[in-house]
Parts: structure tokens; sequence; C-alpha cells
């Protein structure tokens, strides 16, 4: 992905930026070769469009609606069913039956600690969700699709209890199976584990987007996924963000910060990580939420720039053996 890529991402509208990412981040794109080239400048600029002006009533005047009064019947939404667990942190989005993020905190300690073993655990549906708007496990049943950890179980061996709370379906979204929750989704987490051994504090948010596509034939852009359940129930993304706050253990001081976007699809070993990476904000602009707002620019660094951000190939076996997967010692995370 060049660097023109990643600036036209950053600077479109909130629809045509997530258009654009579905153009340089499809599943059916090939990587690009160039890393640099240059940025024109727009010789012109849109007209912005004035804001409207409103008369206001005068105090004597009384206003004979009451638009507010709806709420003596409840609030409509949307509700943003925020959900802790020892494990995770997440909202989730009622409409589609999946998180809109889920945050979670390793560090060196936190990996080192194994006290708990997947194979006590279970899917269980998030009994906290509302039945009407809960993914089910019949949603799943013969869909085709993994059950896919936003936070890996293998981040919370530290304790049965936290392990398990992995494994709540409001952690879970519809991922392609082979070629990518059990193949590069698999490897991307084993990558962000053996940042632990670079950073004594690493925070990652994961979640689902949707993305617009282009028409080929027509031209336009459209937004189009599968669901799946009978009834239809759950939503199919048509990708995944991680965004990771890589710490240096410092109070205030630097973090190193990646954003990543990767199509539910078949993803070959390999490709480059480094395709996918992409401005923060061009995720922002694509999910609607805003991720380090907080963070003053002078504390940022652009996790690429410090170490390397690469894939070890593991094989699924091996993985299911040690999931926390061997820990090199180097700056290059090789």
């Amino acid at each position: 992905m060049s660097k023109t890529t990643l600036a036209i991402v950053a600077g479109l509208s909130a629809a045509a930026g997530a258009a654009a990412a579905t153009i340089f981040m499809g599943a059916d794109r090939k990587p690009s070769t160039s890393t640099t080239s240059p940025i024109t400048t727009p010789t012109k600029t849109s007209p912005v469009a004035s804001t409207p002006a409103f008369s206001r009533l005068s105090p004597k005047e009384l206003v004979p609606v009451d638009p507010s009064g709806l709420m003596q019947y409840g609030f409509p939404g949307p509700v943003s069913d925020l959900n802790p667990t020892l494990s995770t942190t997440s909202a989730y989005d009622r409409r589609t039956r999946n998180p809109s993020w889920v945050a979670e905190h390793i560090t060196p300690a936190s990996l080192s600690i194994n006290n708990a073993d997947r194979k006590h655990s279970v899917f269980v549906e998030d009994e906290s969700i509302p039945s009407k708007f809960r993914a089910k496990l019949s949603d799943y049943f013969r869909s085709g699709y993994d059950r896919g950890h936003q936070v890996p179980a293998a981040d919370a061996k530290w304790s049965q209890d936290a392990l398990n709370q992995t494994f709540l379906l409001s952690n879970m979204c519809p991922q392609v199976g082979d070629g990518f929750n059990r193949d590069y989704w698999a490897h991307f987490e084993d990558f962000c584990r053996r940042l632990t051994n670079n950073y004594p504090s690493v925070r990652i948010v994961t979640g689902p987007l949707y993305l617009p596509r282009k028409d080929f034939e027509d031209g336009k852009w459209r937004v189009s996924y599968e669901v799946i359940g009978s009834p239809p129930n759950v939503a199919v993304p048509t990708h995944f963000y991680k965004i990771i706050f890589a710490e240096d253990g410092v109070t205030g001081g630097n973090v190193s910060l990646g954003a990543f976007v990767l199509p539910n699809a078949k993803i070959t070993n390999d490709k480059p990580l480094t395709d996918f990476e992409v401005p923060i904000e061009a995720v922002e602009r694509a999910s609607g939420l805003e991720f380090a707002s907080k963070l003053p620019i002078h504390r940022r660094k652009r996790l690429c720039e410090e170490i390397h951000c690469s894939i070890l190939v593991r094989e699924y076996a091996e993985r299911q053996k040690n999931l926390l997967g061997d820990s090199p010692r180097r700056k290059s995370l090789e």
C-alpha cells in the first residue's frame, strides 16, 4: 500500500474514506509494489455549504409541540451495551449482533501465567444482552463461518474465568475459517503477543467493519454483507480492524500506535502485514469510532517504524499445543 494511498484514505470524508479503504484493502487486490509516491494538491476546493439560519421564538410565543415527550415511553437508542469482563471491555452493536469494539490489555506478566485451559471453556450466549438483540449459538450452526474471537483466548490464560469470558458470543464475529481465522488472523494475534517482548504494556482494540465495494457494472458503491442465522440474525463483517497501543511503561511516556484493516477472507501467509497497515484516522472514519482522542500528538510513535511488523507462520496443530508461541528477544520480533 503506497503512502499516497494511505494519505487519500485518511483525508477523505467518512463515506468516501470507507469506500477508499475497500479499494485499497480488498481481498482480491494485488499487493502494491510502490512504497512512496508524490501527493498532489488539489487545485480547486469544493464550496462549503452554509449552515441554515433558524429563527428563534420570542419569549412571548408558545411552543405548540414537545418532541422530547417521546422519552416518557423510553429512549429509542442507539444503545451500546458496555460490557467489562476480567479479560475484555467491549461495546455491543445491537443492530449487527456483533461487538462494535473489544479492548484488551496484555503484559509480559499476564502472558507468562498459565492457569487455564481452553478445553474447559465453551461458547456461550451473552445473557447481559437483551434476547431479541443477542447473537445465538444456533446462528453459527452450519453457517460456514467460525465463531471468531475478537480478543483471543490465548491472551487470557492467566485465569480460567478470564479465559471463559472470551468465549461469550459478544466477543465473537463470523469469520472465514481456513485461510483467515485459523491462519493469517491467528498469526496476527501472535504478532500482538510478541510485542510484549519490546513493550511492558500493550493495549489492543479489535472490531468489525462493513465497507462498501464498487459495482463495476454501474460504478456505484454499495455496502453488502451476508447475515447468518435462521431467521437471519448476525451480520458477517467485510473486514476487521486492530488498533494497537504499545506503551513504553513510563507515565506520560510514548505510545507506539499501529492500525490495521484485514479483509474477512482467505489471505496467503506470504502477504506482508504492513500491506494492511492504515492510518488510525482511516479506521475511525470507517467505523465512526475514536480511539486516541486524548493521546497528544507528541507522545505518538508509529509502531511499524519502531519495530519490524511481520507475522511468523505457525501450523495450526503447533499453535494448539502452545497458544502463547515462542517470544523472540530481538527488536525485529523475528
